[in-house]
């Protein structure tokens, strides 16, 4: 059958309706189960709030204006799909106006409520409680698939709309034949946090420990398949026009096919790595590489393998893919100790803090890669209080900020409504070049324009905060409020999904 945007909007309307995760659940389940295989891929994409097509070459000035409504619905989600195709594809001479005409036939023909789901869609504003894991769940249940299966399959194929296409055709045997294919990016696995060494080495269960240096660079993902080196981020976009020097390094390697886990990062004369913002800009454009890589040059290092010469490795133990790691690449290896005990990882940290790296993370060594998840095998320390954030609101300044957008509203992810949760507000921490480059990216985010003193905007934008400590708060939602807040750094490599959560923030106040 052609499900209709219609259908999608009041799925949407009903999750953004209710704080219950079970709820959630079954209005999306409820949808996929409808849907035929053709087409849930695109349904489950447009309720993750994500574009398949990824970019459509329309801006948000472009969506000020809408078209009149149409009074009744009629699109079907695949004509909407096939709209944003040709939007997505269309290039040259003419491509503006054609694209300006095609938004409007498409505009004109959505009543005013698929108008906004649509506005909210192609800007990235969908913030609706269907995050990842409840659309997970949902495809689990719609097509009586275990959750487990349906998770592994997601990190195995990297996003949800493919594997809810194969759980329609297929249904667990189909999703149980997805394998980790060289050349096509996987899910990450991600660290949980610890205030200490110690209470990482608690957290992961003790043992025979592997303890990584924490580099503040750009984490990659490298795979090498017929000669062929990919480069790609852990929001799984591609890269490798942007770091030869990584392309390079694993080229270099002996054997065949490769598919290995690590950082990108810029080191100084000295030995110690610059900062953030220095990588971060090195690898944000392909622009100019060659003279980049002469003036900040990359320095590859690398903390997993995943796959080699033809074998899967993301189910042995941590302990099998340090060995196959050391063996083949030692010059390439993270800063790492292999230990037992809790005094050498503490020494550990310690050293690498005085080296200017974050940190360490803490991994047990039985434990497998949980791509795509936040498991308890891994868990990372830093020294000093920090939090990865998301900006709700920013305020304009006064004195001599006036003009610019200073004072940012901050908010910690809520899991189970796919809200965020407002905690506190900061303009600590910003330099001249700061203020400049958030005014500009925060007009770009405004929800209602600039007009306003305080200016709403969609929560896109990832910012990490050092703060010393926390305290009870009525004032804010969440129950808790920041002291001293001050930023450190935006973080263009981390999605809003990927914010610290509520409970993470709370656990750390004192009497949360």
């Amino acid at each position: 059958m052609d499900v209709t945007l219609a259908d999608v909007v009041s799925a949407s309307r009903t999750v953004s309706a209710t704080r219950s995760r079970t709820a959630k659940t079954d209005a999306l389940a409820a949808l996929f189960a409808r849907c035929d295989a053709e087409e849930v891929g695109v349904v489950v994409a447009h309720l993750s709030g994500v574009l398949p097509q990824r970019r459509l070459g329309v801006g948000f000035r472009s969506l000020g204006s809408l078209p009149d409504p149409a009074t009744a619905p009629s699109l079907t989600v695949a004509e909407v799909d096939a709209a944003f195709d040709r939007l997505a594809t269309t290039a040259g001479a003419g491509s503006t106006a054609f694209r300006r005409a095609e938004l409007a036939a498409l505009l004109g023909r959505a009543t005013a409520e698929e108008q906004s789901f649509l506005r909210d869609l192609i800007t990235g504003n969908l913030r609706q409680g269907a995050l990842d894991g409840v659309v997970l769940a949902a495809v689990a249940q719609a097509y009586a698939v275990p959750e487990p299966v349906v998770r592994r399959a997601a990190m195995l194929a990297g996003t949800a709309a493919e594997v809810a296409g194969l759980a329609a055709r297929g249904g667990e045997p189909a999703l149980a034949e997805v394998g980790l294919v060289v050349g096509r990016p996987l899910r990450p696995m991600l660290a949980a946090s610890a205030k200490t060494p110690e209470e990482a080495v608690d957290a992961v269960g003790g043992g025979e420990l592997i303890v990584d240096g924490k580099l503040d660079g750009i984490r990659v993902q490298v795979h090498r398949t017929a000669d062929v080196v990919s480069v790609y981020t852990r929001s799984l976009d591609e890269i490798t026009d942007r770091v030869p020097e990584v392309v390079e390094a694993v080229a270099a390697l002996r054997g065949g096919d490769l598919v290995l886990d690590g950082e990108a990062i810029v080191m100084r004369d000295d030995g110690r790595p610059a900062p953030f913002q220095v990588t971060g800009s090195r690898t944000a454009s392909s622009a100019d590489v060659a003279n980049l890589r002469a003036t900040v040059p990359l320095t590859t290092y690398v903390f997993d393998i995943l796959h080699r010469d033809g074998v899967d490795l993301i189910d042995e133990s941590a302990r099998v893919r340090h060995e196959a790691l050391e063996e083949l690449a030692p010059h390439l290896l993270v800063p790492r100790r292999v230990t037992t005990e809790v005094a050498d990882v503490v020494t550990f940290f310690d050293e690498l803090i005085a080296s200017g790296h974050e940190g360490v993370v803490v991994k047990a060594a039985t434990s497998s890669y949980a791509a795509g998840r936040r498991g308890s095998g891994w868990v990372k320390v830093k020294p000093t209080h920090t939090l990865d954030l998301v900006v709700l609101a920013v305020e304009w300044g006064s004195g001599r900020r006036r003009g610019f957008l200073s004072n940012i509203h901050l908010g910690a992810r809520d899991p189970e409504s796919g809200e965020f949760v407002m905690i506190g507000k900061t303009f600590k921490g910003m330099t001249d070049e700061m203020l400049r480059w958030q005014t500009e990216r925060f007009a770009e985010l405004a929800v209602h324009g600039t007009d306003g003193w305080v200016v709403p905007l969609r929560p896109e934008q990832v910012v990490e905060v050092a703060f010393d400590g926390l305290q009870i708060s009525r004032r804010y939602p969440g129950g808790v409020a920041l002291r001293f807040a001050r930023v450190l750094r935006y973080r263009d490599d981390k999605s809003a999904d990927e914010a610290d959560t509520i409970a993470t923030v709370r656990s750390l106040a004192p009497d949360a």
